[in-house]
Parts: structure tokens; C-alpha cells; sequence
């Protein structure tokens, strides 16, 4: 693999919750992101505009995707890839990713994109395009302080979602995040690399510190279904698994923690408003479910937390590109009332 290949510059945005109203809280990010929206638009060619600008009305607002969703090395999604901008236009891109999330949620979301490169590596002759540059870059409306507008980036293993009204950013999913592979067993320039550890290990300690009972209640029969694509609403029905009323302190702590993992994807005063908003609903409300096949390495599982106002949805059951079993992550941060700032609408 070269190392032109690997520090291929892809930017991308993290994962803000969906949630309400974004207050004075959030309003810092909100400017930030809508300054450099503006910015980014106005660096657009008009058949620049024509794939990367759309009304906000338009449909291809809400059908978000993670696949690689490409046919014949033709992509099948919508939007501006990276690849098709130039110099200027991609740091313009970068700044608006940057706008969008915390320090370490933008180095999630670019190593997510650095993976293509290693995907390039190991499925030589395959039917998918992996390039770093194929994420798009998609603006719906006009990016301003009044009115409705918002904006996506996408790709493999990567959707973003941001809505906006009158100045107020009222919308931040969906919010996914995968990985493949979700740690780097093959080559030695990445080996050992383990993009979203959060999700797997908090999830995993959690359900360690179960007893008997509440694993019984936690554990679920079969596998969580992959998480849905193409809808603006999470159909994931009513909470099921553990309770956190029915934790211990020291549980509750791990389940705290498991969601200040995803949280702090976010710009950090997004983070504390979408943690305010779980804690005001009542952590005792958030449910966690857990399945596994058993507990070797190697072995499938999945998981679901969710409280009334957000589904986190894990799902690591695939094998990697190098056919490593169980090594290919994807995550989600959902609004139940709805995402793309339905919920406000």
C-alpha cells in the first residue's frame, strides 16, 4: 500500500445527535457551520452546484445511506465527491466537516475514509470502488441565518446529517458511523488501528458487569437487524433489554459512559445538550440490549440502547475485507421522534 494512498486527505463531519432545538448552547457550532456552508457553496462551480446543491424540499434530503452504493464503478448516491473538487474547494469542505464536530469525532470520520484505501489493497479486482475521495458533499436550501436549509456528507460507512431553521440547528441525524475492518489485522502501516473502540468496549464491559438476572433481561434471542437505511424515522419499536432503573451505580456509570462515547463525536456543547437531553428524559428510562453468539473473539454481536428520545444502534457481525469474522463495525445515533429535524417541523 502506498503512503500517498493512506494519507490521502478525506475529510468528513462527526456525528452530532439528532435532537431538538439546538439552544444558545449550540448556536456557536450552528454559526460555525453555516458560515462555512456558505463558504463552501460560493466555491462551487454552477455544474458544481448542479450535483452538490439541491432544494430543501427535495426527497434526497432524507435518503441517507451507508453502503457503498455504487453499480459498474458508477455511484448510484447524489451529491460532490471530494475527488471532484479542487484544492480550495476541499479545504472549504474541510472547514465545514470541522464546523460539524469535536476534534475526535473529525479523526473518526477521516480515518473512516483513510479505510478505503486499505479496502483499495485487499479487494484487488473487486466489483465495489474504494477510494477515499468518493464521499459527497451535498447542500439542500440555502445555507443562511432564516428560512430552512441543510446539508449531508457521505459515502461508505459514513452518513451525516444536519438540518437547520432561522439560525437554529434543530436537526443532527442521522449519525453513522462504521468501520471496515474495526481493527486493522492485515499490513503494517495501520496495523493494530481500531477506529471506534468506544462503541465496541463500553458496550462490552456493560454487559461484563451484568449478573445472572439482568443478563437474562439484557440478552436477546436473535441478532438486532441491520440498521435501516433511506428513512427519515428509526423503526425500532419500544425499548427492550436491561432497564437502567434495574442498574447498579457502578452499571449506570458504564452506560454513562457508553453514551458520552458517541456524544463526544459531537462538537462538545452539542455533546452536553444531547447527554441533557437523555438525563432529562430520565437515564433510568434507557434500555440496553445485547447480543452475542458467546464471548470469543471473533464472534458476531450486536447491541441496541435507547431512551426516549434517541436509539443507539451496533452492529458488528460481518466479516472484514481480509475475511477476518466479526471485525466490521456499523453505529448509529438516532432521533425516535424522528431524524433530519422532523421532530421540529
Amino acid at each position: 500500500m502506498t503512503r500517498r494512498r493512506l494519507l490521502l486527505a478525506v475529510l468528513t463531519v462527526a456525528a452530532l445527535a439528532g435532537v431538538a432545538y439546538v439552544s444558545q448552547e449550540t448556536e456557536s457550532a450552528a454559526s460555525k457551520m453555516t458560515t462555512a456552508a456558505e463558504k463552501f457553496c460560493d466555491s462551487l462551480t454552477k455544474e458544481q452546484k448542479a450535483k452538490g446543491v439541491f432544494a430543501f424540499d427535495d426527497t434526497e434530503r432524507t435518503n441517507w445511506n451507508f453502503v457503498p452504493l455504487q453499480k459498474d464503478g458508477k455511484a448510484l448516491r447524489k451529491g460532490l465527491t471530494l475527488g471532484e473538487m479542487n484544492a480550495e474547494q476541499q479545504q472549504k469542505a474541510k472547514d465545514l466537516l470541522r464546523a460539524g464536530t469535536s476534534d475526535e469525532g473529525f479523526t473518526k470520520a477521516t480515518t473512516i475514509m483513510s479505510l478505503e484505501s486499505i479496502l483499495h489493497e485487499l479487494e484487488k479486482n473487486g466489483s465495489n470502488v474504494r477510494d477515499p475521495g468518493w464521499y459527497f458533499f451535498s447542500v439542500f436550501g440555502t445555507p443562511g441565518g432564516k428560512g430552512d436549509w441543510g446539508w449531508r456528507v457521505e459515502g461508505h460507512h459514513l452518513s451525516l446529517n444536519f438540518t437547520f431553521k432561522d439560525g437554529k440547528l434543530v436537526g443532527s441525524t442521522p449519525a453513522f458511523f462504521g468501520a471496515n475492518p474495526a481493527k486493522v489485522m492485515n499490513g503494517d502501516v495501520k496495523k493494530g488501528l481500531r477506529t471506534l473502540p468506544e462503541a465496541e468496549d463500553n458496550a462490552r464491559d456493560l454487559f461484563a458487569s451484568l449478573d445472572d438476572d439482568q443478563r437474562k433481561t439484557a440478552s436477546q434471542a436473535k441478532q438486532f437487524p441491520e440498521i435501516e437505511q433511506a428513512k427519515p424515522k428509526p423503526n425500532v419499536g419500544d425499548p427492550v433489554g436491561l432497564p437502567a432503573a434495574k442498574m447498579n451505580d457502578k452499571q449506570r456509570g458504564i452506560l454513562t459512559k457508553l453514551l458520552e462515547g458517541y456524544a463526544e463525536r459531537m462538537p462538545p456543547e452539542v455533546a452536553k445538550v444531547e447527554l441533557g437531553a437523555v438525563k432529562e428524559a430520565g437515564i433510568e428510562k434507557v434500555h440496553f440490549a445485547f447480543h452475542r453468539d458467546d464471548d470469543k473473539p471473533g464472534k458476531p454481536y450486536t447491541y441496541r440502547v435507547q431512551g426516549p428520545t434517541f436509539v443507539i444502534e451496533f452492529l458488528n457481525v460481518q466479516e472484514d475485507s481480509a475475511k477476518n469474522p466479526a471485525n466490521h463495525i456499523h453505529s448509529s445515533w438516532r432521533n425516535i421522534k424522528g431524524d433530519f429535524g422532523l421532530a421540529t417541523h
